[in-house]
């Protein structure tokens, strides 16, 4: 469900959480479990409530994130916990100012009829961020709404965070992504059409248009899988600027390993799964295609068959 209009929703009580959740990390997941879990017990249904652009977009532009995730597959991977309604609200100068009380009381207890709400240890709400983890009970209670905190995931002393996992992937590191994500980092877009230099080579690439808002990878060529559709292709994917060609702005486009077609149009959605090398410049076009040659086979050796059924 969309937009504040959308609230409030049908007479049915419920356990809610609310956040922006790029990447529905292992924290997030941890919170949405704990949602579902409560609901569950109290025979009610699970709410997440969360937003369709990051909250720094609106209160100070020009210093939000790039994110992890589109709005629609932020969707996809919280309905995977179990969740029972996603409401995606937009998040405009109106809704930042409203303030933590009438946020508890328009938008949990009113909006989604919570009973319970359950929020990570870091949550905060309101204008100016005024509400937090400390100060939602004092407003909940007499209203009848119970507040749960569930603390923050660390894995080796490290806590998950999508700013840690934003860092590590500008920086090309795809470890910390899987292990804090608990899935390989995947890229949403759609195919458009280049300037035709990887047909020319024997290695024709599907450009990837990505919605602005969205994290790149640091600059580089990896291994991946790309997904169209229901089919799964080995990809060797360069993440870059083309400095044998010049520098352009960075993008990102894919060799399918065994695909044969045309894609321009076509939602591909890329999955990382190895950083092979830096990105460099070559003196001729054969020094590159030997490059492309020599990622085209790690890529095969290192996506094994069970990976594109």
């Amino acid at each position: 469900m969309r937009g504040i209009r959308s609230l409030p929703l049908a007479e049915e009580p419920s356990v809610a959480t609310v956040g922006f959740f790029d990447g529905v990390h292992l924290g997030h997941q941890a919170v949405l479990r704990t949602v579902v879990r409560r609901a569950v017990e109290r025979g009610v249904r699970s709410v997440a409530i969360t937003f369709d652009r990051h909250p720094r977009e609106v209160l100070s532009p020009g210093s939000e994130p790039r994110l992890l995730t589109t709005v629609e597959r932020k969707a996809e991977l919280i309905a995977a916990s179990g969740i029972d309604v996603l409401v995606v609200l937009t998040f405009d100068r109106d809704f930042s100012l409203i303030t933590a009380e009438d946020f508890v009381r328009e938008v949990l207890v009113r909006g989604v009829h919570a009973v319970h709400a359950a929020m990570g240890a870091n949550f905060t709400f309101g204008f100016k961020a005024r509400g937090t983890m400390r100060t939602l009970p004092g407003l909940a209670t007499p209203l009848g709404l119970g507040v749960e905190t569930v603390e923050l995931v660390e894995l080796g002393e490290r806590i998950v965070s999508s700013t840690s996992i934003r860092d590590a992937l500008s920086s090309g590191d795809l470890e910390w992504p899987l292990a804090a994500l608990g899935r390989r980092f995947v890229l949403d877009g759609e195919v458009v059409t280049g300037h035709g230099r990887g047909r020319g080579l024997g290695y024709p690439t599907a450009n990837l248009r990505t919605w602005p808002r969205l994290l790149l990878p640091g600059q580089g060529i990896y291994a991946g899988v790309a997904t169209h559709g229901a089919r799964r292709y080995r990809a060797a994917i360069d993440c870059g600027t083309n400095p044998t060609f010049g520098v352009e702005p960075l993008h990102v486009e894919s060799f399918l390993l065994d695909f044969d077609g045309d894609l321009p149009g076509e939602p591909l959605s890329i999955e990382f799964w190895s950083r092979l090398r830096d990105e460099i410049r070559y003196d001729s076009v054969d020094e590159l295609v030997s490059a492309i040659e020599a990622d085209v086979a790690r890529t095969r050796r290192l996506i094994p068959d069970g990976a594109i059924p």
